[in-house]
């Protein structure tokens, strides 16, 4: 009779799975990998992230650990806001976005910017993203009856498509993150932050390099469109 009545009280707390006692769904604990596309390129920033705060580094990304899980969360929200300020790289103009075949453009879910080309063929119209899908405020409407949109935009990329400084300013402002959230040492924080200023010093440099700005501007899809002043250019006369 008491085997009966523990099996009974085992029945009714636990469940029996082909003669293997196990926990209800809500006592057991479902460890999963993060879902990283590039885990061997990310870790490398996910150890020096930790390191800047006096952790240990680790060989894998999972969520066993509080302190790497807090880490690579602050790393992708770190990356998503740095890519949507738009720099040269994840910038693209005049991009044609087709319709489908309920006149509807669906917005993939990597792009952190949109409008619309300032074009003739633009001109009476506002669009917006609204529900996943390109909107016309304007006509008010999903619907475009034009054979294809042009739209300048901001792309999110994946890690490893990122340039290298971007990467070292993205990592340094997420270390910066990390320290507050997971050590709360004034400072600490203090010089992390004084290395984020250098890291988006050369950022700069580098979207400056590539982006070749001037002072009066360039028209769009046009590179050093006003050469600048150059002494040498007078001494060879």
């Amino acid at each position: 009779m008491l085997l009966l009545d523990l099996l009974e009280t085992l029945h009714s707390k636990y469940i029996f799975i082909w003669g293997v006692l196990t926990l209800p769904f809500f006592l057991t604990k479902i460890i999963m990998p993060f879902p990283t596309t590039n885990a061997t390129q990310e870790l490398p920033a996910i150890n020096q992230i930790l390191s800047s705060c006096g952790q240990a580094p680790v060989t894998t990304l999972d969520q066993t650990n509080p302190d790497v899980a807090i880490a690579y969360d602050t790393l992708l929200q770190v990356s998503r806001e740095v890519q949507a300020e738009g720099w040269t790289f994840n910038k693209e103009y005049h991009f044609d976005f087709v319709p489908d075949t309920n006149k509807e453009i669906a917005i993939p879910n990597n792009i952190l910017q949109l409008k619309l080309t300032e074009n003739s063929t633009n001109q009476s119209k506002d669009a917006v993203r609204r529900s996943g899908k390109l909107y016309d405020r304007q006509h008010h409407t999903f619907e475009w009856d034009d054979d294809s949109v042009e739209c300048d935009i901001v792309w999110e990329f994946d890690w490893v498509d990122l340039p290298q400084p971007v990467q070292d300013y993205i990592t340094a402002r997420a270390a910066t993150f990390v320290s507050q959230r997971i050590i709360g040492d004034q400072t600490q924080y203090q010089m992390l932050q004084q290395q984020e200023a250098y890291s988006r010093a050369l950022a700069l440099e580098y979207e400056t390099n590539q982006g070749q700005f001037t002072f009066f501007g360039h028209p769009q899809g046009q590179t050093n469109y006003y050469k600048g002043y150059e002494p040498f250019q007078a001494l060879r006369r």
